[in-house]
């Protein structure tokens, strides 16, 4: 019989669709696109908390780390940027200091711990104590594992997990001293979800997530965890320079579904400056995976590979093998975005498609509670 979706809320249209689906699945979908508080600008009171407060941030020259450096800086942070093109930093200084902000640039390669150690000791010389330390440099690798030369693998573990390691080890040094402090690390969907072709770096982002729950756990047992807070952020893929930056042996051009607008990560990692998360899936799509994945791993895992051998192996733009920026910066891509949304349009729709097949193939499947009946 064909199914008419009429019907007075989202929900119930769902599920006249999908019958088989349990109650559960369809609630936590729609509880999944809906808002939330952790992606909207501060409100006023937040920005007042923020005004004054000395934030470290790595990776400060393009993407979440520029984005956030800048918004602090409309708020009167105390900014202190670390990243490798010492020009683009001081860009975002000039910026953040016409804004009302207070800005230092100091010139960091996070996978070189002395660097980390001189930001560290820059920062206090300059500004006293640290209130939150954003760790968020990072680099990405995209192909088949075995076309991605070992040494690219090895730089990007060095980059993204050495970095954070290194960079969380000197923020809870300062932290212990002063008796207080935030480290943000910034983690990815794929700290949950792994994808196919991204192999180093989702290994990368899971191991900076599993630091963040041994810090916490490491913290409450010695009677820290209220002084000093480790927060996991877990944003979908967003439209920033990391695609333009990625080492690419995959064929064609890196690229993702659905991109996200960094603004929303953006504003997820100053709402965690302020409030006690210890995990932050950033928007809807990422809250979804996340759950989704805790449900039904399996199930997950082969739609998300699915979608990124379509969208990034078989359909994307040929382009030749590079290394990116793994080992020396690039002048292109300063921005906090990268235009990527302009150049493929219709994302939401594919979005709605492609959770809208989830569902169908969840139903078709019979999968109750993260078990496939059929």
């Amino acid at each position: 019989m064909e199914k008419h979706l009429i019907c007075s809320t989202p929900i119930t249209a769902v599920r006249l669709c999908y019958p088989s689906l349990p109650i559960g699945i369809l609630l936590l979908f729609f509880f999944c696109l809906s808002a939330g508080c952790a992606t909207a600008d501060l409100s006023s009171r937040g920005r007042q908390k923020t005004a004054g407060k000395t934030f470290v941030i790595t990776g400060a020259s393009s993407g979440f780390g520029r984005g956030v450096a800048l918004k602090l800086g409309g708020y009167r942070a105390n900014v202190v940027l670390a990243a490798r093109r010492t020009e683009a930093l001081e860009e975002v200084a000039a910026e953040i200091r016409k804004a009302g902000g207070r800005a230092l640039v100091v010139t960091t390669d996070v996978s070189v711990p002395e660097d980390i150690k001189r930001l560290a000791d820059t920062t206090v010389k300059a500004f006293g104590d640290v209130d939150v330390w954003i760790n968020n440099a990072g680099v990405g690798a995209i192909g088949p594992f075995w076309e991605i030369p070992p040494e690219e693998h090895s730089r990007l573990i060095d980059v993204n997990l050495k970095g954070v390691i290194y960079g969380s080890y000197e923020a809870i040094r300062l932290f212990r001293t002063q008796g207080y402090g935030t480290l943000i690390n910034t983690g990815s969907i794929e700290s949950e979800v792994p994808l196919a072709y991204h192999a180093s770096y989702a290994a990368s982002k899971a191991a900076v997530r599993s630091l963040g729950e041994t810090l916490y756990q490491e913290l409450r047992l010695n009677g820290l965890k209220k002084k000093i807070r480790v927060v996991t952020i877990m944003p979908w893929a967003a439209d920033t320079p990391f695609w333009r930056h990625a080492a690419n042996h995959s064929g064609g051009s890196a690229r993702m579904a659905a991109m996200d607008p960094p603004e929303k990560v953006v504003n997820a990692i100053i709402f965690a400056s302020l409030h006690r998360n210890r995990e932050l899936p950033v928007g809807w799509k990422a809250r979804l995976s996340y759950h989704s994945h805790r449900m039904m791993p399996h199930f997950t895992e082969k739609v998300s590979a699915n979608i990124v051998h379509k969208y990034q192996i078989k359909d994307a733009p040929p382009v030749a093998d590079t290394s990116g920026t793994l080992f020396k910066p690039m002048q292109a891509g300063q921005g906090v975005d990268d235009g990527a949304k302009e150049r493929k349009p219709g994302t939401f729709l594919i979005t709605i498609f492609l959770l809208f097949n989830q569902l169908q193939v969840m139903d078709h499947l019979q999968i109750t509670d993260g078990i496939c009946l059929q």
